[in-house]
């Protein structure tokens, strides 16, 4: 498969589309701070949900030391109704205490060992945030490269591996974004739109019974 062309046809494609939220995130406060905080928000969340959360969040917190001087309660009252609120506001709490001199690691072997931090997030933090070279799996992402056939894993973390070494360096920092915007918008999980998918003479189809 040429996934060159797929992956720049796709970031064509998704212009179009809504930004999904740290990016947006990225571009508004180019704070990998607030990158980190908006893609611990945003596990398991809507990206309308996460935006509003961050908006009150980041109204009260703009730098680590912040997190110091309000309670968890008040975190968990700011942020909900995130998925997992509760142990969200936690973790953020914590984070005062985890951070070496009030800086964001832009490693992921250092970001993981955050709490509440998982291979996902730093990836992404990495990637957003620092603009480094970093390949965020998510649903979407996993979804995507196995119904195309670029590739044939069972889970993220195969799917992260997978693709470090086969997908060219150069997509790494745009995958996540752009296959995020396309799958919660036409590679939809079930039923995808595939009558109207700019990649379809490219697409295997892996695993679809069912499109539009």
């Amino acid at each position: 498969m040429d996934i060159d062309k797929v992956l720049l046809i796709l970031k064509k494609e998704v212009v179009h589309y809504k930004v999904p939220v740290v990016d947006l995130i990225k571009v508004q406060t180019k704070d990998p701070f607030k990158v980190l905080l908006a893609t611990m928000l945003s596990a398991r969340t809507k990206d309308e949900v996460t935006a509003a959360a961050a908006k009150r969040l980041f109204a009260r917190v703009h730098a680590v030391k912040d997190l110091e001087n309000i309670s968890q309660r008040e975190l968990e009252k700011l942020i909900y109704p995130v998925g997992f609120y509760k142990n969200k506001a936690k973790y953020l709490k914590q984070l005062p205490s985890t951070l070496k001199n009030n800086n964001i690691p832009y490693t992921v072997e250092e970001l993981i060992k955050l709490p509440g931090v998982g291979r996902k997030t730093a990836n992404l933090v990495v990637a957003v945030g620092f603009e480094k070279p970093a390949i965020c799996v998510d649903v979407h992402v996993h979804r995507i490269m196995n119904r195309l056939g670029y590739l044939k894993t069972k889970n993220p973390f195969e799917t992260e591996m997978e693709l470090r070494k086969k997908l060219p360096k150069q997509f790494w920092l745009m995958v996540n974004s752009t296959l995020v915007a396309f799958g919660q918008n036409t590679c939809k999980p079930v039923s995808p739109y595939c009558s109207k998918c700019p990649v379809k003479q490219y697409c295997k189809r892996v695993g679809v019974a069912k499109s539009r």
